[in-house]
């Protein structure tokens, strides 16, 4: 049987190959357009029985063995499997188009809308009514006829360009490495960093240190090393990854343009002034220009801090480091020096006391003491050796949901980190379908035979990347549209996710996963408060430059033209002269790697994470009145947060959390912005 066509558990990793693809994609389309053709031809009045839950029934099978192949494409990439999934996107990407733009499927959903059953639905169910509705609309349902046809084109379009944004991506990080023969250049660069590009150069028969443009090896380069020359090349390098400086296969230039095109043409069509528009509708800002004024404000609060930040760093860099003219490629440098001097410590040294085996149970045991849960390792068919597999229990023993965990980063696995669905909770014949979550990150492997090391930022990543897998696992609602992740507003969708961050800064917590490479002592106190001291460095600068990036996306799909004459690198310009006090080179092409907006889902989003941080900075703060690992406010966190997923308007689960509306106060005060001399 083909694996992809199993829906009675886990998915079968370890059975399913390239070939796979193809005819499970087929049958799976020629089943639900059977479906479709039924459920139009049937003259009887639609109800979520007889309508509904077939539809979604059909349409889990489709996106759960797509997902499936979306998740081997992103984390075991090769040519085989790529050539598969971008031959098969197409037709996905048909048939949900299809099925948005069918008016005969929106008018039955319309008529569930108006008929006697739908006030007699549970809240989860009307909410799912009202998002289909609105999904119609924004699929392009009510076109035309004779446009229907060219608003498919667009999405076809638009998935195979972002697709190949991403692989672009992929392959300029992947292309570049440097062997560094003459140990002498890696002075500063920390013994067990050195080790892993040891290992990097034997695995491909050289001899000396091989460092590349992946984060566990170019962030620590960037960081640590005297070697001046090195930073700039290596700086060089990741900045213009998919550009015109590279191999022209990889160019990333002419993609911006044609999806900025087609996002256009596309929101143009259902009516909208621009895709910022278009893109707000699903989510809880109400106009481009709501966004553009928050981001403006928060960019004049923390202007004061960001200048005084890169005031102190050009001194610092010139008294002590003889940097006299600050480069793009010295700030992190610069920046870790000034920090170890300022505070007392580097980030080498606290990374020392994050093995994995301590920060996992740790940040499991945050999960047990906020819930109630138990997090325990279990087991089911991985797609490599790495990965591992997790069971989340409640008081009872009874399984509420399940997750995999992919740490590290290898040559076929794409940057950053993420989480996604593998199986959502809903109900259905047998019961409680459990759901299943990815987990996704790309930290240093472990070498020596020891446990891997964690920067304490990389703690962090985990974090926040759990809560994301939190959200996803821990709702009630049995109905698919808006259970777990399914139907939150996207500019919310990163609040479960960043309120997990802040338990990184409680010693209650830090105490419980810290154990010393070496010497095994836990983190002493007096290290902690020096991080603690050093949380806020340079937030300045790193609010600003958040802004910038958020600022940018919003502008480029409002009121940027892409067929006028300014170019995307000029639009960005405009954006700095505004919001920048630090402004990388001119050869820096930051918008050809900007996967977040071109091959992910943050179009006209990406200013979603300040957003949502004024979400769960206000969160958090309940937790801290209380105690930060109180149960009783973390079962209310649960159940009027995580619990009710999607099914009702994010504010709303916000004021029933938090017992009012959210205010920017915690937020400015987590990040060192509340000063009020300095923002005065």
């Amino acid at each position: 049987m083909n694996p992809l066509l199993d829906f009675s558990g886990l998915p079968r990793f370890a059975e399913v190959k390239p070939e796979h693809v193809a005819p499970a994609v087929e049958q799976l389309l020629e089943e639900n357009r059977a479906l479709v053709a039924r459920l139009l031809a049937d003259t009887s009045t639609p109800t979520w029985d007889s309508f509904m839950q077939p539809l979604d029934d059909a349409n889990e099978h489709l996106s759960r063995a797509w997902g499936q192949v979306g998740h081997l494409n992103a984390v075991m990439n090769s040519p085989e499997l790529r050539e598969v999934y971008n031959a098969n996107l197409p037709r996905i990407t048909q048939y949900y188009a299809g099925l948005g733009q069918n008016l005969g499927l929106f008018n039955k959903v319309k008529a569930i809308r108006s008929g006697g059953e739908f006030p007699t639905m549970s809240a989860a169910r009307q909410k799912i009514i009202e998002n289909e509705l609105r999904d119609f609309r924004l699929g392009g349902a009510e076109l035309p006829n004779e446009q229907k046809a060219r608003f498919l084109v667009i999405q076809e379009e638009l998935s195979t360009l972002c697709s190949r944004f991403s692989d672009n991506v992929l392959d300029a990080t992947n292309a570049y490495s440097w062997l560094v023969e003459d140990e002498a250049e890696l002075s500063g660069i920390p013994a067990d960093e050195r080790q892993v590009a040891a290992e990097a150069a034997q695995a491909e028969g050289k001899h000396g240190w091989l460092f590349t443009l992946k984060a566990p090896s170019y962030g620590p380069l960037m960081q640590y090393a005297d070697n001046r020359a090195l930073r700039e090349r290596f700086y060089r390098a990741y900045v213009t990854r998919a550009s015109e400086s590279g191999k022209p296969e990889f160019d990333n230039t002419p993609l911006m343009t044609q999806i900025l095109k087609l996002r256009a043409e596309e929101a143009q069509m259902l009516g909208f002034a621009n895709y910022a528009e278009l893109s707000l509708a699903t989510k809880m800002a109400t106009a481009p220009q709501q966004v553009i004024e928050f981001l403006r404000e928060l960019g004049r609060r923390a202007r004061p801090f960001a200048e005084r930040d890169l005031a102190e760093l050009r001194d610092f860099a010139e008294s002590q480091l003889g940097l006299v003219d600050l480069q793009s490629w010295d700030v992190g440098y610069a920046s870790e020096h000034l920090r170890r001097q300022r505070y007392a410590f580097s980030e080498q040294e606290v990374k020392q006391y994050f093995p994995e085996d301590k920060v996992l149970p740790g940040m499991f045991k945050v999960v047990e003491s906020l819930y109630g849960l138990n997090v325990r390792p279990s087991h089911a068919p991985l797609w490599d050796d790495a990965a591992r597999f997790f069971d989340i229990l409640d008081a009872d023993g009874k399984l509420v949901g399940q997750f995999y965990l992919d740490m590290y980063a290898r040559n076929n696995k794409r940057g950053g980190a993420w989480m996604d669905d593998a199986i959502t909770r809903r109900r259905i014949a047998g019961g409680i379908q459990t759901p299943v979550a990815y987990l996704n990150c790309n930290f240093a492997a472990p070498v020596g035979g020891k446990p891997a090391l964690f920067t304490h930022d990389e703690v962090i990543t985990l974090f926040h990347e759990f809560g994301h897998g939190l959200h996803h696992l821990l709702t009630r609602v049995e109905d698919l549209g808006v259970s777990g992740i399914s139907g939150v507003e996207w500019d919310a969708v990163e609040l479960p996710s960043q309120f997990m961050e802040n338990f990184c800064w409680e010693w209650d917590v830090l105490q419980d996963m810290t154990r010393h490479a070496d010497s095994g002592e836990k983190l002493p106190r007096a290290l902690f408060d020096k991080m603690l001291a050093a949380k806020n460095f340079q937030s300045g600068l790193q609010t600003l430059r958040q802004i910038e990036f958020s600022l940018f996306d919003m502008r480029l799909h409002g009121d940027y033209n892409p067929e006028g004459t300014l170019t995307i690198r000029q639009l960005l310009d405009e954006v700095r002269d505004e919001v920048a006090v630090l402004v990388p080179p001119p050869f820096n092409r930051f918008p050809n790697s900007f996967s977040h907006i071109f091959a992910g889902g943050y179009a006209a989003g990406y200013y979603s994470y300040k957003w949502a941080e004024v979400l769960s900075a206000d969160a958090y703060s309940l937790f801290e009145e209380n105690g930060v690992l109180n149960m009783a406010v973390g079962l209310r966190f649960r159940d009027e947060i995580l619990a009710v997923g999607g099914s009702r308007d994010a504010m709303q689960s916000f004021v029933a959390f938090r017992g009012r509306e959210p205010a920017i106060d915690a937020l400015l005060r987590h990040n060192g912005l509340a000063d009020e001399k300095l923002a005065a």
